[in-house]
């Protein structure tokens, strides 16, 4: 019952004229920039992350709970229409979707993706009103080893387990690293790789290394491969079902809500896994499994529910244990520390109106998003036809407006070119995003947290190793990391190959490559 309190009172705080205008403002930026391809949350948020600073903490976080829903919400869109996955995450709902659109039925296409997103949206958020004080009380209860471990965890599930390639993602990661180690030692008082600028001393502001990596690096990929003429969309009027969709969808969208919050409330989790096994589920499950591959609803529901519950379900590590799960709770998570307030355990006991009025924001816009997105379909569609070369220069100018903002200082325009150029190499050799932002996010925490643990025990190695909880993630890390070894000795040995896979049998490989290049396939759209 307290959890029901809290959230009224959230709801109270968010239910004000200014805060409904703030959430239908993100849900709506959220939805166009989804839409578009290559623009995904990710790239918003840091866009917008310079202006939110001259806003209230609840007010910011409202803006970027829309546009998290929202950039979701608008995916689906490009991928059933233009068979174009915004973000890594809705390449599953492009198998089905797609040839959906192209038999005519794109409009069905569109509502049991709107639909099973708000549904999914729905419980997602509510599994988050009764599992983060249980997270928090059991987070409470860590110390710095355990805290560590968890934090090695998380290095690991960004890189080893969704990257394109083990080796790309911890390249990533060391890079992230790197940058977050830059300026003045928090023990020593000693500069770490200022290159004596005195500009660097204090480090470099995450937000110039997100809008440099996402937006600088993002446009400079589309304009090296752009096409002038947008891509041809599939016509579609108002989206509706038939009592025969709606039957065939209900289920779907259970499963994959249940599929896709628990991977994403886990530190290591991510949406492309849930997505993928709700599309195997539905195939099996099915009874028109000969429809898969020729635009099955079913395959639509499914992926879209798994995929909006765990866009929920990263909210449960976020502010639990001050955990980001992917690029855009990892944008939040600088936010928040911009505003002076550190996620954590202790973050529901420091800022309980705060957290309540964030998840009573989720409710608000996912139900704005399901008014948004069902009468105006079509006018969404028409967003595909910007010009590019209009769109990422309008981009390029926010993102230099953003950047110089922070500090008010040239340098930083001179940073944020170097850094799109960074992004840009990044993107041209497949090594994924998140692991870098993350690595700029956490790699003074893990290096606070290990020295820690080390000076507990005054030096010995055995201060890196407390409780069960460490040594379970150390036990997941080494799995992580020798599973694939495994599997591939017993391909080897049964012979299997990779023979007999048909165009649309798309596997683990293929959405991890998506997560890491899923903007070269947007901008080539």
């Amino acid at each position: 019952m307290d959890n029901i309190t809290s959230l009224l009172g959230g709801f109270g705080d968010v239910l004000s004229p200014i805060n409904l205008l703030i959430a239908l403002l993100g849900v709506t930026v959220g939805t166009a920039v989804g839409v578009l391809p290559g623009i995904g949350p990710a790239m918003t948020v840091a866009l917008l992350l310079p202006i939110t600073y001259g806003l209230e903490p609840i007010q910011g976080l409202i803006l970027f709970a829309g546009i998290l829903y929202g950039g979701m919400y608008g995916g689906s869109t490009t991928s059933i229409l233009l068979n174009t996955p915004g973000e890594s995450s809705s390449v599953v709902t492009a198998i089905e979707g797609n040839k959906m659109a192209k038999s005519g039925r794109a409009a069905q296409a569109l509502a049991t993706s709107a639909i099973g997103s708000f549904v999914a949206g729905t419980l997602g958020t509510l599994g988050i009103v009764f599992l983060m004080p249980p997270v928090v009380k059991f987070a409470v209860s860590l110390g710095a080893p355990e805290y560590l471990a968890i934090i090695l965890l998380t290095f690991t599930g960004v890189t080893a387990v969704l990257g394109a390639s083990r080796i790309r993602g911890l390249t990533s990661l060391l890079l992230g690293l790197t940058i977050g180690v830059v300026g003045i030692d928090f023990v020593t008082g000693q500069q770490r790789l200022t290159g004596g600028l005195p500009q660097l001393a204090d480090g470099i502001d995450i937000v110039v290394v997100a809008v440099g990596i996402f937006a600088v690096g993002e446009a400079l990929w589309v304009a090296a491969h752009l096409r002038r003429k947008a891509g041809e969309v599939i016509p579609v009027g108002r989206p509706w079902m038939g009592r025969k969709d709606w039957s065939r969808s209900w289920k779907p969208w259970l499963r994959g809500a249940a599929l896709g919050f628990p991977f994403g409330a886990l530190p290591a989790g991510g949406a492309e896994i849930p997505t993928l096994l709700s599309y195997t589920a539905e195939k099996k499950l099915s009874k028109h499994p000969e429809e898969f591959g020729h635009g099955a609803i079913e395959g639509v529901a499914g992926p879209e529910a798994a995929n909006n519950a765990s866009a929920a379900g990263t909210m449960v590590p976020l502010l639990a244990l001050g955990l980001p799960t992917n690029a855009t709770a990892a944008i939040m998570l600088a936010a928040l520390q911009g505003w002076g307030i550190e996620p954590g355990p202790l973050l529901l006991n420091k800022e309980p109106e705060l957290v309540w009025a964030l998840i009573a924001s989720l409710f608000v816009g996912n139900t704005m998003l399901l008014l948004l997105n069902l009468p105006l379909a079509p006018a969404w569609a028409k967003l595909l036809q910007i010009p590019r070369p209009y769109l990422y220069a309008g981009i390029l100018f926010f993102a230099s407006m953003g950047a110089y903002a922070v500090n008010s200082q040239p340098f930083d325009l001179w940073l944020l070119l170097v850094l799109g150029l960074l992004g840009f190499a990044m993107r041209r050799f497949g090594l994924p995003v998140l692991p870098l932002i993350v690595g700029v996010i956490l790699g003074p925490l893990v290096e606070r947290q290990g020295r820690r643990s080390l000076q507990l025990t005054g030096g010995e190695l055995d201060g890196l190793v407390g409780g069960p909880v460490a040594w379970v993630c150390y036990v997941l890390i080494v799995l992580a990391l020798v599973w694939p070894l495994v599997s591939l000795v017993r391909r080897r040995r049964g012979g299997s190959g990779t023979g007999g896979r048909g165009p649309d049998d798309r596997g683990p490989d293929d959405l991890a490559n998506a997560r890491a290049g899923y903007s070269m396939n947007s901008s080539e759209a």
